[in-house]
């Protein structure tokens, strides 16, 4: 659905362009986008191959497994129907962890463990997400991020004076939607309990 929405903006641009006589200024916008969404791809690059080294680091060093056990608490909050020694915790801690450290791409391969993990203990109904599932999902829509990775590229490629400066308000509004998320996914698993 989603493409045809974006297939109809695009074409509508383009005859509007046509009609209004400004396809020249359109084609000039659309070379100096793809030019500036190269730019953008390689300035990242470096930003992504420090934070995943930092992961891998991370990982042989056993702090994803110590930082996973420290967050037993959560994970018990969070996914009480997940047995404490299963392996769908390892993943969903090194999920959160990345989405933490602003490491989308990083979070998703142990994210898509996790579900394959959390359908293993989906016996009941195979179809049907389980509550850790929809709260899994959920706390990955909402995550809260320390630092925004993403967003401080763009802003130092596009030459921000302060490309930190989001550092603080991401924080807030990240942990202001995680909050609200999981308390809406609570409410309704007793709801529906």
């Amino acid at each position: 659905m989603l493409n045809y929405l974006w297939g109809a903006m695009i074409i509508f641009s383009m005859l509007m362009a046509l009609f209004g006589g400004h396809m020249q200024q359109m084609t000039q916008s659309i070379l100096n986008s793809s030019q500036s969404a190269v730019e953008i791809c390689i300035s990242s690059c470096g930003a992504l191959a420090m934070w995943m080294g930092v992961m891998r680091i991370a990982e042989n060093a056993h702090l994803i497994d110590a930082l996973a056990n420290r967050m037993t608490p959560i994970l018990n909050f969070l996914f009480p129907d997940v047995p404490r020694n299963h392996p769908a915790r390892k993943y969903i801690a090194t999920n959160i962890i990345a989405n933490f450290l602003g490491l989308g791409w990083a979070a998703t391969p142990p994210g898509l463990k996790a579900m394959t993990e959390l359908q293993k203990l989906n016996k009941t109904h195979p179809t049907i997400a389980t509550h850790a599932m929809c709260m899994f999902l959920i706390v990955n829509i909402s995550t809260v991020q320390l630092v925004s990775i993403n967003i401080i590229a763009y802003r130092s490629a596009y030459g921000s004076a302060n490309p930190t400066e989001v550092i603080g308000p991401s924080i807030i509004a990240t942990a202001l939607s995680t909050l609200v998320a999981i308390t809406f996914a609570k409410c309704m698993y007793r709801r529906n309990d």
